[in-house]
Parts: structure tokens; C-alpha cells; sequence
């Protein structure tokens, strides 16, 4: 992982030996303007403030992060939170990545780390109340499957950088120590993210939305072992990236949340791991 400074101890990692990555054409697309705005920084983590297709300026503020970061620790293997109180909060930055605010948050709306690496708060405020006090929007998730060769930004509030890079393909299984998550992010090696940088929203930059979660990357090599985690293909090969960096996708999610940005993880569409 691009592991939590505070919980460097705890993290994880796995590795494997194999085959070189695929190389997909860059799309071409003209770019919008990628910067903090919107992101957050947490103790330790990074993350922003997100909202989905249908969410409405009157529904409560949510911020994204990894399911590594979550405070009380990370969930176990198989373990879904949901409904968890919490007092965390998060400097929300400016487009120059100047703090402007501290928010708050009243709740862990979702949290795990099976399949995927996410957790998601739900704030004291709304979006409208943010907009109107600070000048932020928050970013939209986008609802559809990031692509191969496609132009991304890793944007990490904690250390107020800016990676950039492409999709370089996806990965059937991702395993890090006792974890597994499904069809991940690859990025190419242009984006070399580090410990803090977990939790940053990956930004498409022909759209401006978020496609995935930067979460965690091979340091030393080794396979499948804390701090290295490794691909493992359909037919159970497994393939070590030292240096290579992951992220998890999140166009699975909007589906999972009704009006008012409640979760609602029977809805139809939504495929996110179940407690």
C-alpha cells in the first residue's frame, strides 16, 4: 500500500514474478485543468470530497479515502463497515492546495478493504454550504469503467502533489498480504506515489472526474508480502511490478447510493462487497 504514515506498521503488501505489461496507446482527448480543489488531507492519508452523477447541492457532503485509512484500523479480510460513528476530520484545500476549511465528519457511511480499498464519511455540511463558503465543487465519480491508455492524475492532499500518468491496464486480482481486490488500476511508472498518497482521487483529465483510488504499490520486489503487492491473472499466474503503482477502480459505486446520498447497498446495479 501506499501506506498511512501514522499506520506504517500495519500495512500490507504481497508480489509475484511475470509478465511485462501490456502497452495501450494514449487516448486523445483535449485536458481540463486538474488541481487540490476539492481534495482533502487527513492525518494520515489523502482523499476528496466526492459527489455522484444524481447527488443533489443539498445533500450531505462525502469524502473519499482507502479503506486502509480508515482510523479505527483496517478492516479485516471479508469485513464491511457501514453506519460508523466517527469524528474524523479534513482539511479541505484550494485549488492551489491551500487549506481553507476543517471538516467534519459524523459518520463512516462504507468501509472495507475486500475487493476493494475504500471507505467513505459522510460530513457534517453539504455541498451547497461548501460551495457557497469556500468557493470548492466536489468531484464527481464518474459511473463508467476507466480505460487502457487513458490520461490520469493523482492528486494527493497530504503532500500537495500531482502525479501524472496513464492507465497502463488493469489487473484480474490484486493481492497485498491478506487482502485481494479485484480488477485494479495499473498506472504507468510515471506515477510513483507514496506512503500519504493513499486515498488520492485518480482523475481522468479529459473529463475531470474520478475513475479510481490510488491505494497502494510494490516497493522492494518481493512477492505478494506488506508494502508489495503482486497480479495474479484468470489462470492463477502471478506477475511482481517492483516500482509499480495500483489503484482501485470506483465506477461501481454511485450505483450503491439512493437520494440524499444514502447508502443503499440492495439497490439495483450496486456490486460493492455486502456486511
Amino acid at each position: 500500500m501506499n501506506k498511512p504514515l501514522v499506520a506504517a506498521l500495519a500495512s500490507l503488501a504481497i508480489t509475484g514474478i511475470g509478465t511485462a505489461p501490456a502497452v495501450a496507446a494514449p487516448r486523445q482527448a483535449a485536458a481540463v485543468t486538474v488541481n487540490f480543489a476539492g481534495t482533502v488531507s487527513l492525518s494520515n492519508c489523502s482523499g476528496s470530497v466526492i459527489r455522484f452523477p444524481n447527488s443533489a447541492d443539498s445533500d450531505p457532503a462525502l469524502v473519499l479515502t482507502n479503506g486502509h485509512c480508515l482510523e479505527t484500523g483496517f478492516p479485516d479480510p471479508g469485513e464491511v463497515i457501514t453506519g460508523q460513528s466517527s469524528s474524523r476530520t479534513f482539511g479541505l484545500l484550494n485549488s492551489s492546495g491551500t487549506k481553507v476549511a476543517t471538516l467534519r465528519a459524523n459518520q463512516v457511511v462504507y468501509s472495507t478493504m475486500t475487493d476493494t480499498d475504500v471507505t467513505i464519511y459522510r460530513t457534517t455540511t453539504t455541498y451547497a454550504a461548501i460551495k457557497n463558503s469556500y468557493g470548492i465543487s466536489p468531484l464527481t465519480v464518474s459511473s463508467t469503467h476507466p480505460v487502457a491508455g487513458t490520461a490520469i492524475k493523482v492528486v494527493s492532499g497530504y503532500w500537495k502533489t500531482i502525479y501524472s500518468c496513464s492507465v497502463d491496464g488493469f489487473v484480474y486480482r490484486l493481492k497485498e498480504g491478506d487482502w485481494t481486490w479485484k480488477d485494479s488500476v495499473r498506472y504507468t511508472s510515471a506515477c510513483n506515489t507514496i506512503g500519504g498518497t493513499s486515498g488520492s482521487p485518480v482523475i481522468d483529465t479529459s473529463t475531470g472526474q474520478v475513475v479510481a483510488v490510488n491505494n497502494t504499490g510494490n516497493e522492494d520486489g518481493e512477492r505478494c508480502t506488506v508494502d508489495n503487492p503482486c497480479e495474479v491473472d484468470s489462470n492463477g499466474t502471478v506477475t511482481v511490478r517492483q516500482g509499480i503503482n495500483y489503484a482501485e477502480e470506483t465506477y461501481n459505486i454511485p450505483a450503491c447510493f439512493t437520494t440524499g446520498n444514502v447508502l443503499n447497498l440492495s439497490a439495483s446495479g450496486c456490486t460493492l462487497p455486502k456486511p
